[in-house]
């Protein structure tokens, strides 16, 4: 192939990576910050799980990643004894597809935040 640009090849990937460590520090920083004394209380902690949710999305969005797409998940469960395991499987480029995860816990609850990025042409 001769005279293209380099880099304005469409299949050559996101120009950069996506910047999972920032994105680890907002998940840090919000779930900590929701739930760092909150107790366990169903009702309050369904509509905390949805507010982090949004907050998550709203400070991912704000670094302007281009041409990925966001899907944030969270999670919050009681603490009592019980075990829970939780498992996703993506179909995704290895490249170019990424995620970010944070488990929090305190004396009453625990929570799990994920944040999938898929780049998109």
């Amino acid at each position: 192939m001769h005279g293209g640009a380099a880099g304005n090849d469409p299949r050559s990937g996101p120009p950069k990576p996506f910047p999972v460590a920032a994105v680890d520090d907002i998940l840090r920083d919000v779930v900590g910050s929701h739930l760092r004394e909150q107790p366990y209380e169903p009702a309050r902690c369904r509509d905390m799980a949805k507010d982090m949710a949004e907050v998550i999305k709203a400070r991912v969005k704000d670094l302007m990643v281009p041409r990925y797409k966001i899907v944030v998940v969270t999670h919050i469960g009681q603490l009592n004894e019980q075990g829970m395991q939780i498992g996703s499987r993506c179909l995704w480029d290895p490249a170019s597809d990424t995620f970010s995860s944070y488990v929090f816990k305190n004396t009453s609850l625990f929570a799990l935040a994920n944040v999938y990025a898929v780049y998109f042409e």
